[in-house]
């Protein structure tokens, strides 16, 4: 014998609407106030990047690990044109002749799954008198691949260098105002 069950609308409704926005899943955009720059900071340029970032395997005592060397990308407008590119230093440096060297003051967990972490940097070096002349902060989000393997390197394997892809958006902030 089969019994109904009457459920009242209200309850259908939260229950299709959690299924339907996700209710459990993980937050699409990670929350960025660990990585933002001081308040008073005007945004200079935003730049979407693409690249490589580049992992040693080096013997650590009887253990072997992906040790990050460097990155490798280019720096693109709004228009898909290259303006800039991105390497060790970390450095940034645009057609513009301008180039900042900066170093991480804050680094948070990137909501994707597989992408390396978003961070704050603040810049320590400069050249040239461009767009990167006034900037003080360099900001990393949206991140996309580009984490170390996690399996290959071994004592037969020390030395060698991987190459993982990934994408950011890179954000170049003045100093506070005031």
């Amino acid at each position: 014998m089969q019994q109904s069950v009457s459920v009242p609308p209200n309850i259908c409704f939260a229950i299709v609407a959690g299924i339907l926005i996700g209710v459990g899943a993980p937050p699409v955009t990670a929350n960025q106030t660990g990585v933002a720059p001081p308040e008073g900071s005007a945004l200079l340029l935003e730049a979407p990047a693409d690249g490589v970032q580049i992992y040693t395997c080096e013997a650590k005592g009887s253990l072997f690990q992906w040790i990050f060397k460097a990155p490798e990308a280019n720096l693109f407008d709004k228009q898909g044109r290259q303006i800039g590119t991105h390497f060790a230093g970390p450095t940034w440096k645009m057609a513009d002749g301008s180039a900042i060297v900066g170093e991480v003051v804050a680094k948070a967990d990137a909501p994707e799954r597989g992408a390396i972490e978003w961070l704050l940097l603040r810049a320590k070096a400069h050249e040239g008198q461009g767009i990167l002349g006034e900037a003080a902060f360099i900001r990393r989000t949206d991140t996309k691949g580009g984490i170390a393997p996690t399996a290959g390197c071994d004592a037969n394997h020390v030395a060698e260098q991987v190459r993982m892809r990934y994408s950011a958006v890179y954000q170049f902030f003045s100093a506070p105002k005031g």
